[in-house]
């Protein structure tokens, strides 16, 4: 195993191979990370609705967006361009360049995930089965790569 230039991103097959399996690895653990993160969180909007006396309890209207792209901001956006569970399955996202996404690009991907399962469920992973890079529809529509973190 050799490690690459991150600029080769477009190029090396070896960056994509076993991608989408690693994905859905990565999905079912970061699901249960985000549930356990919203429990905690649920209990800390319920204090806060408790001392408000019930006004605190609005944050429930705005309250699992907000975990999850905090979850996804602080992770996926961070210097490792993963979510534990993507680095659990070995895989980073990059753009095109090699470079990471940042911050605000972590959330967008992640919502545009989200809205695509919810309109798309079965087929979203079949896109992934049908492009050369195991790429999904929202990684197609902000030019994202997912590839595997030990080459890199």
């Amino acid at each position: 195993m050799s490690v690459i230039d991150e600029s080769d991103i477009l190029t090396r097959k070896e960056l994509y191979d076993g991608v989408l399996s690693r994905r859905i690895v990565a999905f079912i653990f970061d699901f249960i990370m985000i549930v356990i993160v919203s429990l905690v969180a649920g209990f800390a909007v319920l204090l806060v609705g408790i001392a408000t006396f019930g006004l605190g309890w609005l944050l429930y209207l705005i309250f699992m967006p907000l975990v999850i792209a905090g979850y996804l901001a602080f992770t996926l956006g961070g210097p490792n361009a993963a979510t534990p569970g993507m680095k659990l399955a070995g895989i980073q996202m990059r753009l095109h360049d090699g470079s990471r996404t940042g911050p605000f690009g972590a959330m967008l991907h992640g919502l545009l995930f989200y809205l695509s399962i919810s309109f798309l469920t079965p087929f979203v992973v079949l896109v992934g089965l049908f492009t050369e890079r195991g790429r999904l529809l929202h990684d197609l529509i902000l030019g994202t790569y997912i590839v595997r973190s030990d080459y890199l």
